[in-house]
């Protein structure tokens, strides 16, 4: 397949984002666009905001694309072969198995499910359907991201002894499907989640997490610390929250001590978040190649398409397990206990 045609399924955020996206990466077609709510006839999308990515005006040429309310029309299409959910969490159970079903390859914005359970239901449909099934953790492909999953992977510093992760920002009221926790499960699962699935993914499935938080804004956890048991006996902890008073922005940080290296990352730092501090040498920038992690999943998911191969670098199993582990850390807000996993 030399062209996948990909129809986006909800405008808002994150919809605007994978537009942006896609025009980067090669062989991929935007054919067509569905929202049963919000649908842009004119293809003008450069109103929507929201907490990282460029400002930068978005509209589509509706000549080349299709416009529809109606889901069953995208899955009724011989033409569409990409379909991506960019829909609110409480609805992915419905339209992936829709989509699975139709045949068609699927991607579908995290967080998988509102519940594990849900979740693993998704990743069974998948394993069985034809087309094939991404997670869109975007994290794993972030360039900086990246970064550190190969340091800490090739132990090109020494081991891990301790790495702490953070991801916080005001409160996201661009939508207010965020803000019904019962639907949505707050910041738990819409943002901290990132840092969750990218803990699994460096230093396998925790064994054991105890967390600490608060619920603000949402009924769900607005914001939440984290400290996870892992099998190389790193100390891994977790911060993420939207609870920052308005003004504060969005960040997005780490900091890993390996035995003779200390990498540190903040998005706030500007040209250079990422600075690498070796023993016996001076600081230095480290700075890695590739787009944003959002080029970098859907690059990743078109050209599997277009190879025949599954996508490998997340799974629908990887993406129902973070939605597990965040629901221990909520156990463990709640009960003040230490959960096993």
């Amino acid at each position: 397949m030399s062209t996948v045609n990909v129809a986006i399924v909800g405008v808002g955020f994150m919809g605007a984002t994978h537009i942006k996206a896609y025009r980067q990466v090669p062989g991929a077609r935007i054919a067509a666009i569905c929202d049963a709510v919000r649908l842009p006839v004119d293809g003008d999308l450069s109103n929507i905001a929201g907490n990282i990515g460029s400002a930068e005006p978005l509209k589509l040429d509706m000549s080349q694309t299709k416009a529809t309310k109606n889901l069953d029309d995208l899955l009724n299409d011989p033409e569409i072969d990409l379909i991506d959910l960019c829909v609110p969490t409480h609805v992915h159970p419905k339209l992936a198995t829709a989509a699975l079903n139709a045949g068609k390859h699927v991607i579908c914005e995290k967080p998988l499910a509102r519940t594990s359970a849900i979740a693993y239901d998704i990743a069974k449909a998948a394993e069985a359907a034809k087309g094939f099934f991404m997670v869109a953790h975007c994290i794993r492909f972030w360039p900086e991201y990246a970064w550190l999953k190969q340091a800490i992977a090739a132990n090109t510093y020494g081991k891990v002894l301790a790495a702490r992760f953070r991801r916080v920002c005001e409160p996201p009221l661009w939508t207010k499907d965020y803000m019904d926790g019962a639907k949505s499960g707050g910041a738990l699962l819409e943002l901290h989640i990132h840092d969750v699935d990218f803990v699994q993914y460096c230093f396998g499935r925790p064994k054991a997490v105890f967390a600490t938080g608060f619920t603000k804004l949402s009924g769900a956890p607005d914001h939440i610390v984290a400290q996870f048991t892992v099998a190389s006996g790193a100390a891994v902890s977790v911060e993420g929250g939207w609870a920052m008073t308005g003004g504060f922005g969005f960040n997005m940080e780490y900091t890993v001590q390996f035995e003779n290296a200390t990498a540190d990352y903040t998005l706030a730092r500007g040209s250079e978040p990422l600075r690498l501090f070796e023993k016996g040498q001076p600081a230095r920038a480290i700075k890695p190649s590739g787009g944003d992690g959002y080029i970098g999943e859907l690059s990743h998911m078109v050209e599997s398409i277009r190879a025949g191969k599954a996508p490998t670098v997340v799974t629908a199993r990887d993406g129902a397990s973070a939605v597990e582990i965040c629901e221990a850390e909520e156990k463990s807000m709640r009960t003040g206990q230490v959960v096993t996993l």
